[in-house]
């Protein structure tokens, strides 16, 4: 399993489609929501993709907004999702945060997924508001170089 930082086209397509799988067709997210001006290789976000036997299985995205890094569309293809790759998605946004001189960060989590949040150490941070009609708590954890 290896995590890259998001550099050609067609890897950024590949990230659309695992974001589509999970978020549009499982979860019932508007494609015209879950795709958006972020969305390209501008700079204005850093995207990921990880690899799990060479194959991307899943993806997440880094926004710096208001000072504070935001992760964001984080997913992962529903075969995938009990090898650690949603913690190995995390770091790589980190880090990426990190190179950027941001110390905080912030999500919007899934209610459902708060409990793998809080054991990389998320605070929540918020009551439960809802997004695309789902349940999501404002989650932030100050980060440091090591």
């Amino acid at each position: 399993m290896n995590t890259t930082r998001i550099t050609k086209t067609e890897d950024l397509k590949a990230a659309f489609d695992i974001r589509i799988k999970v978020f549009v067709e499982e979860q019932g997210v508007p494609l015209e929501d879950e795709l958006d001006e972020f969305d390209t290789l501008d700079g204005r976000c850093e995207h990921v993709l990880v690899h799990y036997n060479e194959q991307p299985v899943g993806t997440g995205r880094l926004r710096i907004h208001d000072g504070l890094g935001k992760l964001e569309r984080i997913c992962i293809l529903e075969p995938y999702r009990k090898f650690g790759l949603g913690k190995t998605i995390i770091k790589a946004l980190e880090d990426i945060a990190l190179e950027t001189g941001v110390s905080k960060v912030k999500l919007h989590g899934q209610t459902q997924a708060e409990g793998f949040y809080l054991k990389l150490g998320y605070q929540t941070s918020s009551d439960v508001f809802m997004e695309d009609g789902i349940p999501h708590i404002l989650m932030t954890k100050s980060i440091e170089s090591i």
